[in-house]
């Protein structure tokens, strides 16, 4: 599962961090990134990498209704090649989902209690993504979904699942324009080495999606 998500980074960080060479219309960081809203990632036209907004909650091309997306915000890693939201997708719509922390909910007895967490040593990183077009009398959208899986040894005590966080050097293999099939996509996944993740305790004002300011982030200690 990942449903919350920040990326605070100005905007020179990313354009260096990704080799991206044009500017990102209309960027604003954000502590407090929630499904429905337009989000940061970057796509590989055939002959760049380009960075644009997509709306977190895929919508496939075929939906009768655009509302199927807030029920398709992740996807899961182990059968999206089987899928047929995501198979084609799989192929030929990757995309990098750009962030430099997520927010987890651990259950206990106080309730679910939310942590930041985020790649030691990493200070931005892209989540593996699917994209998609979807077109209905005269309205286009552009919208994604994070790839997930079973979670790590990390993040077992918080939650069963974790999303995607992509090597460093394998951002770009992800996106490559080169056509593969969705069961190759599917084999690359597997085979990806998790970053080592670190994490802390936040409080439950992130709870909130219109809540977007550095509280979201601030440390607590649990109990207080």
């Amino acid at each position: 599962m990942c449903g919350r998500y920040t990326l605070l980074a100005d905007e020179l960080e990313i354009l260096q961090e990704f080799g991206l060479h044009k500017e990102i219309g209309s960027y604003q960081p954000s502590y407090n990134i929630a499904p429905g809203q337009n989000v940061l990632a970057i796509i590989h036209d055939g002959n760049a990498k380009r960075a644009g907004y997509l709306r977190w909650g895929l919508v496939p091309s075929w939906a009768n209704d655009e509302k199927i997306g807030y029920k398709m915000i992740n996807a899961r890693s182990e059968t999206a090649h089987e899928k047929m939201s995501f198979k084609k997708l799989m192929s030929r719509k990757r995309c990098l989902i750009v962030a430099d922390s997520f927010y987890e909910w651990k259950k206990t007895d106080d309730g679910k209690l939310p942590k930041r967490i985020q790649p030691a040593g990493r200070k931005l990183f892209a989540f593996a993504g699917l994209w998609d077009k979807w077109e209905q009398a005269g309205k286009v959208i552009f919208t994604c979904t994070i790839l997930t899986k079973e979670a790590n040894d990390f993040m077992q005590d918080i939650h069963h699942r974790m999303p995607i966080i992509l090597p460093k050097n394998k951002e770009d293999d992800w996106i490559t324009p080169l056509k593969q099939s969705p069961v190759q996509a599917h084999e690359f996944l597997q085979t990806l080495e998790d970053d080592e993740l670190t994490g802390y305790n936040v409080g439950t004002y992130v709870n909130v999606a219109k809540n977007n300011d550095e509280t979201c982030i601030e440390p607590i200690i649990q109990g207080n």
